[in-house]
C-alpha cells in the first residue's frame, strides 16, 4: 500500500477508507465519524491542509465525499508523556535489528502511545523509515525485541514465531510459594476478557503452555525462569496469576488496577531475557541476550530494589 506521505518524526501516515456511502462533504462525513475529536479540530486540520487525498492533493473544507478512496493523515497525540529510558541496539546486519527494550516502552504506536514507541524511535533516530517489527513485547515488559530491515525478508522471520521456530526465554520476580513443585508446565486456555484488555483462563482445550523453573529464591520474593512454548497475548503474565504467583508490579493481573499514568517507579518485574533460532537466510544459529537486570535482592530479603 503505497502513501502519499512520507514518514515524520519515525511515525508512518495514517489512513481512513472512506466508506461506499452518501455524505454531502468530507467535513460532514469527518464530524459524524470522530464526534471525540471535535468539529473544530476536524475543521482546523482540513484548513491548515493536513488529511490529502491519494494523490497526496489537501483536502479543504469543501473537499467532497468520495466513496471507496482513502485520506491519508499523521495521527496527533496531545500531551505524550516522554519515556525516560532508552533502548540499546544489541545485534544489526543487512536484515536484522535488534535491541535491548526498556520497560514502560510500547513496541508499536497505539491509543496515546505514538512518538513515544520503540519503533517511532528507532525509525527516527536511525533513519530507518521501513523498520518493521517481527515479534511483539507487552509495553511493560523489557528485554530483547527483534526488527527487520530489509521488507522483503520480514515474512520470512515472522513466519519463526508463528512456527514456533523461535526459542523464548523469559525472567521475572514473583512471590514464593512454598506448596508449588516446581519446574512445572502449566497449560491452560487463554480468551480475550471484558473489555478485550485483559486474557482469562477458561474451561476448554488448552491453547496456552508454559514451563515455570525456579531460579532462586530470596526471601518472600522468588527469581523464575519461564520458558513458553505457546505465543498467547499476556501469557506469562495471565499463567504466573493463575499460579498464585502474580509477577511483582503487574497492573493487570491477578486484577486490574487504577491506571498509574506516568509513574514510572515501579517497572513490572518480567524480561524478555533470550531469543534463539536458525536464520532461514544463513542457516546460522542466532541467539540474543539482553544485558538487562530485574530487582537486585539483598540475601534473604524481601525488599526489591531495581536495578539496570
Amino acid at each position: 500500500m503505497s502513501s502519499p506521505l512520507p514518514h515524520r518524526d519515525g511515525v508512518a501516515p495514517s489512513f481512513l477508507w472512506l466508506p461506499c456511502e452518501s455524505w454531502p462533504d468530507l467535513l460532514t462525513y469527518l464530524i459524524a465519524r470522530f464526534p471525540h475529536v471535535g468539529e473544530e479540530i476536524l475543521r482546523a486540520r482540513l484548513q491548515r491542509g493536513e488529511l490529502v487525498d491519494e494523490t497526496g492533493r489537501p483536502q479543504g473544507l469543501d473537499a467532497p465525499y468520495v466513496a471507496g478512496s482513502r485520506i491519508w493523515y499523521y495521527r496527533e497525540v496531545p500531551d505524550e508523556t516522554p519515556v525516560p529510558f532508552e533502548a540499546h541496539i544489541l545485534h544489526r546486519d543487512e536484515r536484522l535489528l535488534v535491541v535491548d527494550k526498556p520497560h514502560f516502552l510500547s513496541m508499536i504506536p497505539a491509543g496515546r502511545h505514538l512518538r513515544e514507541t520503540l519503533l517511532s524511535r528507532l525509525r527516527h533516530q536511525l533513519d530507518l523509515p521501513e523498520l518493521t517489527p517481527c515479534h511483539r513485547l507487552d509495553r511493560e515488559t523489557a528485554g530483547v525485541a527483534m526488527f527487520c530491515l530489509h521488507p522483503p525478508s520480514r515474512g520470512a522471520y515472522q513466519k519463526l514465531f508463528e512456527a514456533r521456530a523461535v526459542s523464548k526465554v523469559y525472567e521475572a520476580v514473583a512471590p514464593w510459594r512454598e506448596a508449588l513443585a516446581l519446574p512445572l508446565v502449566h497449560r491452560s486456555r487463554l480468551e480475550e476478557g471484558q473489555g478485550f484488555f485483559s486474557m482469562q483462563e477458561v474451561d476448554g482445550e488448552p491453547n496456552s503452555e508454559t514451563l515455570v523453573e525456579l531460579i532462586a529464591r530470596h526471601g518472600e520474593l522468588a527469581h523464575y525462569r519461564l520458558s513458553p512454548h505457546t505465543g498467547r497475548k499476556h501469557q506469562l503474565r495471565a499463567h504466573m496469576a493463575a499460579l498464585g504467583i502474580p509477577i511483582l508490579h503487574d497492573p493487570w493481573y491477578p486484577v486490574l488496577l487504577p491506571d498509574k499514568g506516568d509513574d514510572f517507579s515501579r517497572p513490572l518485574q518480567l524480561l524478555a531475557r533470550t531469543l534463539a533460532f536458525k536464520d532461514p537466510y544463513t542457516g546460522e544459529a542466532r541467539c540474543f541476550e539482553s544485558r538487562r537486570g530485574l530487582v537486585a535482592l539483598s540475601e534473604g530479603s524481601s525488599s526489591p530494589r531495581e536495578s539496570e
